[in-house]
């Protein structure tokens, strides 16, 4: 599977961004969805995931309540909805697709370019 990620950008703190996935190749509903990101100088961590159907969702601490994830089988498309963003968040993000919810939380077997978000204090 073939993963395309955009809506990155720059936005002050406190705003909202909403970054987009795009999958293509083999069946999107098959896989389990997460979003990743990585600071300077950081290691790349694991931000949100939603499984197949979309009924179980996953997040990171320091994003619970501010982030959400979504997706739209139909699109073949996995949307992370950012809200209340603080400089902190400010990272490149990927998307990565995997077989299991519990696969796309550490170690996806697929991953798309990142997108980068910055946000300024």
């Amino acid at each position: 599977v073939q993963l395309q990620a955009s809506g990155g950008g720059l936005v002050q703190a406190g705003g909202s961004l909403r970054l987009s996935c795009a999958a293509s190749g083999r069946t999107f509903s098959s896989y389990a969805m997460g979003w990743f990101r990585q600071a300077p100088g950081k290691t790349r961590e694991f931000v949100a995931a939603i499984s197949w159907g979309g009924g179980s969702t996953y997040y990171a601490d320091s994003v619970k309540r501010r982030f959400t994830i979504s997706r739209d089988n139909a699109k073949n498309t996995v949307y992370l909805q950012m809200n209340s963003l603080k400089p902190e968040d400010t990272a490149v993000y990927y998307c990565a697709a995997d077989p299991t919810p519990t696969g796309v939380r550490t170690a996806p077997d697929y991953w798309g370019e990142g997108t980068q978000v910055t946000v300024s204090s």
